[in-house]
Order: structure tokens, then C-alpha cells, then sequence
């Protein structure tokens, strides 16, 4: 029995599928989509939900790497990792304070791509497409400023495409790599300089305990309320943070 209830099961979804698609539109699961037209006098609620929908399964990726977001949470990453202190901050703290460090920083590029692209749109304005343009302008320029021009003359010539004359038109395809390298290449060089401090304090540490004989002493153990020390009396997190919106 339970066979035969296995091998009719697909026919039935099929079945339920078709009747589905024949049915008349009133009895749609989501009502109120119209498709047939190009107007955008009025723009159904439904389809508000579904682009909302859609730009939220892509925002992880939109805030990793086409925002600031990227610098920040290495830099914070080699910060815990210079002290020593394995999880502490915790991760969710770290990520916290990077998201809105992020929102902080883009928020002038995001105040352009409200009001020029987002705002007309839901106004029905303008069309989807034209939104899209308008608000990868803004976007395009923060990244830029930000994307050295080799990192972007790679893409530009793996990809054969022609060098662009404005930063409106740089193509996204190529801009959004070279700029997450660029902000890996510039967090990298940051977190370097971090580390060079508390460097010298192991290394000075574990001289002196080798000098003294104790060889069955982990240095971790001396210098790292030494490291502490130091980065709480230089009001390290300031200056970190600090030089994070400076870099930008």
C-alpha cells in the first residue's frame, strides 16, 4: 500500500500543480500581481513584498562586499588576535559593532540611493530598471574611491571589456571584486600595524623569562595582562575605530 501511495504521489502533485495554474486569478495564492503591464502608476503591494523578499536574500552579500563592512571586521578580527584574548569580544559583539559602524559610514551613499532611486520607484516614477541605474551610481562612486586601479584594470582586462571613461560606467561584475580585494589588502596592512606592539611585548616577555629560567612558563601568561594594560591606558578601541573612519 504505502508503495502504491509512493508511486501515485507524484501524478497528484502534478495534478494539484496544474489545477493550480488554471485556476482563475481571484483564486491565486497571491493575489493583486499583474504582470501584463509595464505601467508604474501602481505598484501592487505584493510585488512591494516580493522585491523586499528578494533584496534581503541578497544582502549578506551586498554588505560584505560592496560596503565597508569587509575593513572593518578584519581589522577588529586582527585586533582580538594581537591581544590574545581568543573570544573575547565575542564574535557577536564584533559583528555588531562593525554592522553599525557600517551603517554609519554608508550613510550619506544610502541617503542618495533613497532619494534618488528607491523613493521614485515606490512613487512609480520610474521604472525598475531605471531605479537599478540610479541607485548604482552612488554606490559606484563610494566603491571607487575606494578600489585601487590595478585590482580594477585585472577584472577590466580578464573580462576584455573596454577601460571606462566615467564611474558610472564601470560595470558592477568588475568593480565588486576588485574593490573587496582592495579593502582585504588595505584591512591586511592595517592589522599589521596593529600587531607590531604587542609583538614587542611577547617577544620582550618571553626574553625575560628565558633569562630568568623558566622555561615551563607560557608567555602568554605574563604578557597578556601586559597587552591589556597597554591597550586600555592608549584607549585602544578609540583609536582603532578612529582610524577606521579615517581610512575612509
Amino acid at each position: 500500500m504505502k508503495r502504491k501511495i509512493a508511486i501515485l504521489l507524484p501524478f497528484l502533485l502534478l495534478g494539484t500543480v496544474s489545477v493550480a495554474f488554471a485556476a482563475s486569478p481571484t483564486d491565486s495564492i497571491l493575489p493583486g500581481i499583474y504582470l501584463g503591464s509595464e505601467s508604474t502608476d501602481n505598484v501592487s503591494n505584493t510585488l512591494k513584498i516580493i522585491l523586499l523578499i528578494t533584496v534581503l536574500s541578497i544582502a549578506p552579500a551586498i554588505l560584505v562586499l560592496m560596503t565597508c563592512f569587509t575593513r572593518i571586521i578584519v581589522v577588529l578580527g586582527f585586533v582580538r588576535n594581537a591581544l590574545g584574548t581568543q573570544q573575547i569580544p565575542p564574535n557577536q559583539v564584533l559583528i555588531g559593532l562593525a554592522f553599525f559602524m557600517t551603517f554609519f559610514i554608508m550613510g550619506p551613499t544610502f541617503s542618495q540611493m533613497n532619494h534618488q532611486a528607491l523613493q521614485p520607484f515606490l512613487a512609480g516614477k520610474m521604472t525598475q530598471q531605471e531605479a537599478y541605474k540610479k541607485a548604482s551610481v552612488p554606490l559606484k562612486v563610494f566603491m571607487s574611491k575606494q578600489t585601487r586601479e590595478k585590482d580594477l584594470e585585472l577584472f577590466i582586462d580578464y573580462g576584455k571589456m573596454k577601460m571606462p571613461k566615467k564611474v558610472e560606467d564601470i560595470p558592477l561584475r568588475a568593480l565588486v571584486p576588485a574593490y573587496a580585494i582592495s579593502e582585504l589588502k588595505s584591512a591586511f596592512q592595517m592589522g599589521f600595524m596593529i600587531f607590531i606592539p604587542f609583538l614587542v611585548i611577547d617577544m620582550i616577555v618571553s626574553s625575560v623569562l628565558m633569562s630568568m629560567g623558566m622555561m615551563m612558563l607560557p608567555p602568554v601568561m605574563i604578557s597578556l595582562p601586559f597587552k591589556i594594560l597597554l591597550f586600555v591606558l592608549v584607549d585602544g578601541w578609540h583609536l582603532i575605530v578612529k582610524s577606521l573612519l579615517m581610512s575612509f
